[in-house]
């Protein structure tokens, strides 16, 4: 039957419907930094909402923290398990003018195998791909033979703003019994991929100022501390030469053999690695999905589009720290300026720079992450790779903590479909195999018992 449905599922990708969805979807400008971005916002949601109830589901409009939601349930038996899935609608701003071949963002534009618009694959396309999914299941089978609750926020890319308190006090709207939903790659194109958490993210801006205004460095170069230099030593003790985390308290210590044993042959990022760069005696997998990185983002100093002859009076950094799971998250802070003052650079300032995720992973030996593999499996006729955790960052622990559920994730993207830059793309072989992917996973929720996914 899983081999029937994943034909079925295809088949409706592949119909002239779905490029036409697809197509209203992209060109919905849901920049969540934009200053019109409520007009967009409420014309998506009614877009989506729209879909939703014609396939039966009954829907309710939130706000918290100037977020959106929506909430849609299809209840089909008290006894039957229920799923919760999740979508985002907003994006990140088009960078018109940057796209090659003179490509609009907000106009689905296919060339040859690729599709291009923003949001295809973060993260429009894959509520597409799963409402599709829905749709071919019903017409297929008649019924889901499970409840479904969606729940789609119009804020992700800004950080989730209200999100935790949403679900905190809606849980009685968002009970389930797992979390199955769609964001974030594969480990590449042609490899159906579940990964059951997320690695945590912070950002922090590092300071350090010397003076008011620039000094001539010819005339007070080596008798001056310059900023710059000074900075970039002190990041050197953050990060060592290879890429290596070197503040203990911002890695989880250690890897479970479980989390091991997952990971084992897994390439992540569609293969382009450094195999010589991060952690030593760990495997790439292991570095991106069960690790600790920490990236400098940026640098500045000077001028840098014609630099002067000066001492920069001073320089900054912006440091992102990806965090595993296991990682004791409530002191990072702490630990980055304990770190810098016990190297000396008590001067530099610490402030945290932009949106914040905690880390958060399903075991992978859960009961429920073995039923949906084993529907993935059947579906296409090869086990999924399955991953202990995404390498970038996402709300899971929200729905993992705060609502208590197994979370388990299908993306429907890949490594290089350029999300949050020009040309955002997928091939529509992928999409049109990923539906019906979806669609045999959510059939094999069907003759499931509640406690079964747990």
């Amino acid at each position: 039957m899983s081999a029937a449905l994943f034909k079925a599922g295809k088949a409706r990708a592949e119909a002239p419907a779905f490029r036409e969805r697809m197509a209203q979807l992209v060109a919905m400008q849901t920049d969540a930094k934009a200053g019109d971005a409520a007009k967009w916002t409420g014309a998506c949601l009614d877009l989506m909402a729209g879909w939703l109830a014609d396939l039966g589901f009954v829907h309710e409009r939130h706000m918290a923290d100037s977020n959106a939601f929506l909430v849609a349930r299809r209840t089909e038996a008290d006894d039957l398990p229920t799923v919760l899935t999740y979508s985002h609608g907003d994006t990140v701003p088009g960078m018109a003018g940057d796209w090659a071949e003179g490509r609009d963002p907000w106009t689905l534009t296919e060339d040859g195998p690729l599709w291009y618009g923003r949001g295809i694959a973060d993260n429009k396309g894959q509520f597409l791909v799963n409402l599709t999914a829905v749709e071919a299941l019903l017409e297929a089978r008649g019924s889901l033979g499970f409840n479904l609750v969606w729940l789609i926020e119009m804020g992700e890319e800004t950080g989730s703003p209200g999100l935790a308190e949403f679900c905190a006090e809606h849980g009685d709207l968002l009970k389930a019994d797992v979390l199955i939903a769609s964001d974030g790659p594969r480990i590449a194109a042609d490899t159906p991929t579940l990964f059951l958490g997320a690695r945590g993210g912070v950002t922090y801006r590092l300071d350090l100022k010397r003076r008011n205004g620039g000094r001539h460095s010819g005339n007070f170069g080596g008798a001056l501390r310059n900023p710059a230099i000074e900075l970039a030593h002190a990041l050197t003790t953050i990060v060592d030469r290879r890429g290596a985390v070197q503040i203990p308290d911002w890695t989880p210590g250690e890897i479970p053999p479980a989390t091991r044993a997952a990971l084992e042959g897994v390439t992540p990022a569609g293969g382009e690695v450094d195999e010589d760069w991060g952690a030593e005696g760990l495997t790439p997998a292991e570095r991106v999905c069960a690790w600790s990185s920490a990236e400098v983002l940026a640098l500045h100093a000077g001028h840098p589009p014609a630099p002067v002859n000066a001492i920069p009076p001073e320089a900054s950094a912006w440091v992102q720290l990806r965090y595993a799971p296991g990682t004791p998250d409530a002191g990072l802070f702490d630990a980055l300026r304990t770190h810098l003052d016990a190297h000396g650079y008590e001067d530099v300032t610490i402030t945290s720079d932009g949106p914040a995720f905690r880390a958060s992973a399903t075991p992978v030996d859960h009961p429920a992450v073995a039923l949906v593999a084993e529907a993935a499996t059947q579906t296409v006729g090869q086990p999924p790779a399955i991953l202990p955790s995404l390498g970038g960052s996402l709300p899971n622990d929200i729905f993992r903590d705060i609502l208590g559920l197994p979370t388990i994730w299908v993306p429907h993207s890949y490594p290089g479909c350029s999300q949050h830059a020009p040309n955002e793309h997928l091939p529509k072989e992928l999409l049109f195999e990923a539906t019906g992917l979806m669609t045999g996973i959510l059939g094999g929720i069907a003759g499931l018992r509640p406690e079964d996914l747990r």
